[in-house]
């Protein structure tokens, strides 16, 4: 493959050099968090973590760790940069969004440190292309305190019901209801739209549920603008875990499972609807 030959005497005045034989496997985890232009990139010795957030009230990220990688070199500590994610993705598929299985398109990715460009460079039967995204300093990314520490309630759960789930609520429903409860429906989404109120119960024995960790019974509520993202990660998991902390907020976390088998996690993290009184 043209990228692995290239000397690596080339790469000594990059901070970041990242190569990947398949780069569908990075479009995949970008492509769960991918709601906003803009996105934090941060570069540590366990791999990349990508940050997406809307209106201080939603965060997601997406983990591709080192190992995913076939060369991941970093030379300095930590690397924290901003970037546009519209324009990355579109870089990314610039060979096309399916390419044939039989010919991925393999990635290399460098970063020569503060006030340099992201540069891409990709081969796709044999044909090169490098691409040179411009990135910024990074503002300081909102933080929700979510300690495991304070979580109430955890469900492990296959995605695959909780996207039939999602595709049969009401999505003119300002808002989404999750209550957890040690006692039966246990599990309960409910939308509150135009077609009235639609429920979607989980028993904790069904087969579809693979742990039930709820110490209390909450009801909180979330609007469904700030959700409507999540369903990205969704639809490309293999399992889904929820969690609600002891001021109502709500962590999604989604295992997804790459070309070549490997598992990677996005999360998403939201505040609850404010509006909303459960007592």
């Amino acid at each position: 493959m043209a990228l692995s030959t290239q000397d690596s005497d080339d790469d000594s005045h990059y901070v970041l050099v990242a190569k990947l034989d398949n780069a569908r496997n990075m479009t995949t985890m970008l492509k769960a968090i991918h709601f906003k232009d803009t996105a934090i990139v941060f570069a540590s010795e366990n791999g990349l973590k990508v940050t997406v957030e809307d209106a201080k009230c939603v965060l997601a990220n997406a983990f591709i760790q080192s190992e995913l990688f076939q060369q991941y070199q970093l030379r300095v500590e930590q690397i924290t940069f901003s970037i546009n994610l519209t324009v990355l993705m579109e870089c990314l598929n610039i060979f096309g969004a399916a390419s044939q299985p039989s010919s991925a398109t393999s990635l290399k990715m460098c970063y020569e440190g503060y006030g340099h460009p992201l540069v891409l460079m990709l081969e796709d039967s044999g044909v090169l292309t490098d691409c040179s995204i411009k990135t910024q300093e990074s503002n300081e990314t909102l933080d929700f305190n979510f300690n495991s520490a304070n979580v109430v309630n955890k469900i492990i759960i296959k995605s695959e019901c909780l996207k039939e789930a999602f595709s049969e609520l009401d999505m003119t429903s300002e808002v989404l209801e999750i209550l957890m409860s040690p006692d039966k429906p246990h599990l309960r989404l409910s939308t509150f739209g135009n077609a009235g109120t639609i429920q979607s119960d989980f028993p904790k024995d069904s087969e579809m549920v693979e742990q039930f960790l709820c110490s209390e019974r909450t009801v909180n509520r979330y609007k469904i603008v700030l959700l409507k993202p999540s369903v990205k990660a969704l639809m490309v998991s293999m399992r889904t875990s929820i969690r609600t902390d002891n001021r109502g907020f709500l962590s999604m976390q989604y295992m997804i499972k790459m070309d070549d088998g490997q598992i990677c996690f996005a999360e998403y993290f939201c505040s609850p609807d404010e509006d909303f009184d459960a007592s």
